[in-house]
């Protein structure tokens, strides 16, 4: 669906999963739902996640925004932004997504951020708002996160 765009990171948050041998940027950029749909991560931090899917190619049979699509564009920045927060020692693991549409869009780019409502040792909740190119806002959604301590790699 187009030209991928690296998502910015603050500086301290990359250096952090570099020194455990992961590319943060690259975790991005390559094969998932999220790629498949064209959202891009333009924005993130453990305190804002921002990102953009098309309308194109994501919609129902009446030509709007499919519900499932917000949903997806949601469940992608909320993660994004609980997996910093939990750091690189920690992996986010989505457990409950709700998510409210209030209009249709029908062509476009609509933008997504996430801001935190809570972010605790086990679990993260973001607010996601949704909104169309016009600044009205298509969808809200809210997802928690449950956050686990990553797999350890095997030692020989």
């Amino acid at each position: 669906m187009g030209e991928h765009t690296a998502p910015t990171f603050p500086q301290e948050t990359i250096d952090e999963y570099a020194a455990l041998g992961v590319d943060l940027p690259a975790l991005f950029s390559a094969g998932d739902l999220g790629e498949r749909m064209g959202v891009r991560i333009v924005e993130a931090s453990a305190e804002r996640v921002v990102g953009t899917m098309p309308v194109e190619g994501n919609t129902q049979p009446y030509g709007l925004l499919h519900g499932g699509a917000s949903a997806v564009l949601a469940e992608t920045l909320g993660s994004v932004g609980s997996m910093l927060h939990g750091g690189a020692t920690r992996i986010a693991v989505g457990v409950d997504l709700n998510c409210t549409h209030h209009r249709g869009a029908r062509g476009g780019l609509v933008t997504g951020v996430a801001t935190p409502v809570h972010r605790g040792r086990s679990t993260a909740t973001y607010e996601i708002v949704i909104t169309d190119e016009h600044g009205k806002r298509v969808c809200t959604a809210r997802l928690t996160c449950l956050l686990r301590d990553a797999p350890q790699p095997a030692t020989d």
